[in-house]
């Protein structure tokens, strides 16, 4: 049997530590139905993608209810996911000048059938914004040898009634207080500078619209008649046209150059800006226009850290790691649809689904890659592959590393069995003594 395997069963028992027993072995065929792509191939299916594993019918049913019902946490498995990781030191976070980048973004299980209160997210597909299970996801960047990964920090669920714009606030403020002083939150230009701003002690690095503008932090000189200027100098990092009217860019406060490759990066720099309905004296940030030849269009950048051009440059690229975890969990696990109805579980499947993509990829960067057959000479470690070599597996098939995941064997002599398990009794005393239920 192949070490690829031994590492995700080992991994899967230190994950589950958190769970009671008994739930944690359901959780565990669960798992281990979403790693070997048997959602994939059941079109998102759970209990066609748990049987095809190999259970009994009894072993699914406890599965499904562990996932509808169970006593269990995903901020539990998160963490316990995340010390596993810390303990084995394969993973190393990124450092740009002292600061280590934790992008977050929103991510949607499109559900257009499902029933009930549920929230909307934008897709291309369809160019609008389709009924959805909203989650946002936050993620430390870093490396395992030299293949770039994201370690899954925090999900955050979408309350009823609650707007995208209201949720990405929410996490914001929730991931503000789990960061230490020397990490940087990293996001696309989706979020408002604005809900940064009111985390003051949080760093942090947006990319902003191609026609934003700021103000001065200085209120500009009285000309000597009229009233008062109230707001600074309005600052245009690029320049744009507006009603057949061509407005310059203001001049940078610095500039900066640094080589890619066989290419030159320019940057120009604006310091101390506020924002454009904001009077001087409110938080402050800066600009940073990054020109690449590459690219058609600049890149705009915000930030509240004296951090230099080229290391806010290189800490934007990690926010694009974030995005591989619901591609693994959709496209590699076959999370995309899900059948699943129940209050919780359609929240819980794809925040399962999240952690065993990330999982997933974690391991085939720390193994071998593996090959798909004898003409694959350059093998490359994805979570493909590995997902491919557990579908050639049974539950039965796996190593039991650990005697605290297995079932749970409880007395259920006194209880009752058949009809008499589930049948409901009526608020009349006298209805019941007649045998009469509701």
């Amino acid at each position: 049997m192949s070490s690829l395997i031994y590492a995700v069963c080992s991994r899967l028992f230190q994950i589950l530590t958190c769970v009671r027993v008994g739930t944690n072995l359901d959780l565990y065929q669960v798992f281990f139905a979403l790693l070997s792509g048997r959602f994939l191939q059941n079109r998102g299916a759970i209990v066609p993608a748990l049987n095809d594993t190999g259970l009994e019918p009894d072993a699914v049913r406890r599965s499904v209810a562990a996932v509808a019902y169970g006593k269990w946490k995903i901020e539990d498995l998160i963490a316990a996911w995340k010390t596993c990781v810390r303990k084995e030191c394969h993973f190393r976070t990124h450092d740009y000048e002292g600061y280590h980048p934790v992008a977050c973004d929103l991510v949607g299980f499109f559900r257009p059938r499902l029933q009930g209160k549920v929230g909307k997210h934008y897709t291309s597909k369809a160019d609008k914004a389709q009924p959805a299970v909203v989650f946002g996801m936050v993620a430390t960047v870093g490396s395992v040898g030299n293949k770039r990964l994201p370690l899954l920090h925090s999900l955050t669920r979408q309350k009823p009634e609650e707007t995208e714009v209201q949720l990405q606030a929410r996490l914001l403020k929730e991931t503000a207080g789990t960061l230490k002083k020397d990490q940087l939150l990293v996001a696309d230009a989706g979020f408002a500078l604005a809900d940064f701003l009111e985390l003051l002690q949080t760093g942090f690095v947006i990319r902003l619209d191609q026609n934003a503008t700021a103000r001065r932090n200085v209120l500009p000189e009285y000309k000597g008649c009229g009233a008062r200027p109230k707001y600074g100098e309005v600052v245009r990092p690029l320049a744009r046209s507006y009603k057949g009217k061509e407005l310059p860019a203001t001049p940078p406060d610095a500039t900066a150059r640094w080589k890619a490759g066989r290419h030159w990066v320019r940057a120009h720099i604006f310091e101390d800006l506020v924002l454009s309905d904001a009077k001087p004296g409110r938080e402050t940030f800066r600009i940073v226009v990054i020109f690449d030849p590459r690219y058609k269009k600049p890149l705009v950048l915000a930030t509240n850290r004296k951090l230099t051009a080229y290391a806010l440059w290189c800490v934007y690229a990690d926010r694009w790691p974030v995005e591989q975890m619901p591609l693994a969990a959709k496209q590699m696990l076959g999370c995309e649809r899900s059948f699943v109805h129940s209050d919780e579980s359609r929240w819980r499947l794809p925040e399962l689904a999240m952690l065993a993509g990330n999982l997933l990829t974690y391991v085939a960067a720390c193994g071998q890659p593996v090959a798909t057959g004898f003409w694959d000479r350059c093998a490359r470690p994805t979570c493909g592959r590995v997902r491919r070599l557990l579908a050639r597996l049974h539950f039965s098939d796996l190593p039991i590393l650990s005697g605290q995941v297995r079932k749970k064997n409880s007395p259920t002599a006194h209880l009752p069995k058949g009809v008499a398990a589930h049948r409901r009794k009526t608020r009349y005393p006298e209805a019941d003594k007649q045998g009469v239920t509701a």
